[in-house]
């Protein structure tokens, strides 16, 4: 289950990237909180900026 743009929800961050953090929407999906890493296992509330249904893929932001 893919979130709604401009929704926002308190995730957890379940790994990093070179380009960011993948946090894990309460649905299960995980989104990409691009350009900014967080430690693994922290608790974000985040703002979902993009959903790309088509990929399946959707971009966070810090609140």
């Amino acid at each position: 289950m893919l979130p709604k743009k401009d929704s926002t929800f308190t995730g957890t961050v379940v790994s990093n990237a070179p380009f960011g953090s993948f946090v894990e929407h309460p649905g299960g999906a995980h989104g990409l909180l691009y350009g900014q890493t967080v430690e693994v296992g922290s608790v974000v509330e985040v703002r979902v900026i993009n959903v790309d249904a088509g990929g399946e893929k959707f971009s966070l932001e810090l609140v």
